[in-house]
């Protein structure tokens, strides 16, 4: 970084100059005045007072500044003890984070927001023992200012020392971490931002969210990718499939379409649940385990795909019992590709004395 520039030189010159040029107005007017009522006798006597009330306020202001030195001194101290301490808190909790030093029941990841507390109390503590040494300090004026200064403060940030109460909670709740994709009430997305005040949350539609915390712990919190590291996130889809498909052949064209789709493990198995026994159909819920809730709506997708070419492909129909029912003579909704090169739709099912059927045509 270049600290002297050609700009900032010639800015400080014309500062220098315009202070200069006021100095030596400010001399020769002292100068003049005193000169001029020097000469006259009747004024003489008042020629010495211009230079003595221009002398006594730099006089009185030397002298206080002298007197202000072992406050000073005060000042001096604590801030040094204080930018110490501060750096070696930084450096502890740096460590914490790392790994390097483990504490008991003691996550890293609590380390940055900790020592950002920390940091804060440190300040207000070493401000509360500096205030008496401030110039000023003791008069009601200045106490009057910091009064009203400070309603002012606890009137304006009531919601974001709420916000910040409620980022300190959701911080040592472990409720979510850096990364985690997570619903918070309509709110679907990955965790990009944690700090004291809000959470950025990144929708699978790549728009970034900014929640306030009290409104995210006031919220269903729903992590996806707590889990999922380890015992692994259940992904499940449900279809519904007619009584006349031997149930057998559902669970397993259901499974071997969830172990075709990339991202759902093989370990734990996936399994299948039959949740209803409808007037016209049953409800079968496949089940499945994957490691990568990021990429949850993706395998979603795939997952849907691959179980209508596996459907297809074992000659089950997807489709509703209540159209399957009523469309006598119709083809079958699966494609083309899949079926046999001798089908043929089937025939209208109408009986009667004196009926055909169209096959019978």
């Amino acid at each position: 970084m270049q600290l002297v520039t050609p700009e900032r030189q010639a800015a400080t010159l014309s500062t220098l100059s315009r202070w200069g040029y006021v100095a030596l107005v400010v001399i020769a007017v002292t100068s003049w005045l005193e000169i001029a009522l020097a000469a006259l006798p009747w004024t003489r006597p008042y020629s010495r007072l211009v230079v003595a009330y221009l002398v006594a306020p730099l006089s009185f202001a030397w002298g206080a500044f002298l007197d202000y030195l072992p406050s000073l001194a005060f000042l001096i101290v604590i801030a040094a003890i204080t930018y110490g301490m501060l750096r070696v808190v930084h450096f502890l909790f740096r460590e914490v984070e790392r790994g390097t030093i483990k504490l008991p029941n003691f996550q890293a990841e609590w380390a940055e927001p900790t020592y950002k507390i920390v940091r804060v109390l440190l300040i207000a503590l070493a401000f509360v023992a500096a205030f008496p040494y401030i110039p000023g300090s003791g008069s009601p004026a200045f106490q009057g200012i910091s009064l009203f200064l400070g309603l002012l403060v606890s009137l304006a940030s009531s919601s974001a020392i709420s916000n910040v109460i409620a980022g300190t909670i959701l911080t040592y709740t472990g409720a979510f971490r850096m990364g985690d994709r997570v619903q918070v009430a309509e709110t679907m997305g990955d965790v990009v931002h944690k700090s004291l005040l809000v959470t950025q949350v990144r929708t699978i539609k790549n728009v970034l969210i900014s929640i306030p915390n009290s409104l995210v712990l006031g919220a269903q919190i729903r992590n996806f990718s707590a889990l999922s590291r380890d015992a692994g996130l259940i992904l499940h889809t449900t279809v519904t499939i007619g009584y006349d498909a031997p149930w057998r052949t559902v669970h397993d064209l259901l499974i071997n379409a969830a172990l075709a789709t990339d991202g759902i493990v093989a370990e734990p198995r996936p399994f299948v649940l039959q949740t209803a026994l409808n007037d016209f159909y049953v409800s079968y819920e496949i089940n499945a385990y994957t490691r990568q809730a990021n990429r949850m709506i993706q395998i979603y997708s795939t997952l849907h795909a691959n179980i209508q070419d596996a459907f297809n492909r074992g000659g089950v129909e997807i489709m509703s019992p209540h159209y399957s029912s009523l469309r006598d003579g119709n083809t079958t909704t699966i494609p083309a590709d899949h079926l046999p090169a001798d089908y043929r739709a089937p025939a209208f099912r109408v009986d009667g004395p004196g009926t055909r059927s169209r096959q019978d045509e």
